[in-house]
Formats: structure tokens, sequence, C-alpha cells
């Protein structure tokens, strides 16, 4: 059995993301919202430019860090779990700066420390997810050589 190449790793790790933003993501989501610290999980409310709903933007734009997880497999250390948090760590620092930049939001949430918890988390668990779901699509590459 061969490995797959790159755009079946590109197109596994994009549905191993948009399934652990669907599960892992919003469990975490529903938690924080449980404690008082976030809205409802699985938002509807439409985002620009586009209009989609917010949960389906989430899943496309976490797809995009899957499918790059997915491209990187080979070369990723394991266990993939830990490689995945490293994968939520850093979604959760693009986000706190580059997106909250591009938005015209303050850089960090002007560093207020709620919005950083609930992004760390989020993503972090997402990235978890992320990481424990791409092995059972991709089995070949998950397992150390």
């Amino acid at each position: 059995m061969t490995s797959p190449g790159w755009p079946a790793r590109a197109a596994l790790g994009f549905i191993a993301a948009v399934l652990s933003t669907l599960i892992f993501h919003q469990a975490m989501w529903a938690v924080l919202h449980t404690l008082g610290m976030m809205p409802p999980p699985f938002p509807m409310a439409p985002t620009t430019p586009l209009g989609v709903p917010k949960i389906i933007s989430l899943c496309f734009w976490g797809g995009l860090y899957g499918a790059v997880f997915g491209l990187a497999l080979p070369s990723l250390p394991r266990p993939l779990w830990l490689s995945g948090l490293g994968l939520g760590i850093i979604a959760a620092l693009v986000g706190l700066f580059v997106v909250t930049a591009i938005k015209g939001l303050p850089i960090g949430f002007g560093f207020a420390l709620i919005p950083w918890i609930d992004s760390l988390l989020i993503n972090g668990f997402w990235g978890i997810g992320v990481g424990l779901i791409t092995p059972f699509l991709i089995p070949r590459l998950a397992r150390p050589a």
C-alpha cells in the first residue's frame, strides 16, 4: 500500500479539520458558553463579506489549516494530537494578531485576558481534535516510520 499523495493528504486534512471544528471546537465553545464566557455554540450570524453563517466560515478556515496539517503530516512529530495542539495555538495567535488587525479590531483584543483564554482553549482543543481525527482518515502516514 502506498502513501497518499499530497492532494489526498490536503483534502483529508481539510475534512479532519472541518470535523474537528464541528466536534471539538464547538464542544469547547459550549463549555465556555455554559461558564458564561461565550455566546451559544454553532453561531449562525452572517459573516462579511459573503454573508455565510459563522459556523460555515469557521469550518472553511479551519479546513484550510487542516489542509496544511495534512500536507505536513509526513514530517510532523508524534503524537499527532500534540502536533495538533501546536496547530491550534498557531491558529489562535493568527486570530489574535492578524485577523483582529484585518477586521480593524485592537490587536490581541487589547490583550484582554478573557478573549485570550477563549481563543487558546477553543483553538487548542480544535487542534487536538485535528490531530486525533487525521490518523483515522490517513492511517498509513499516522504511524511512525
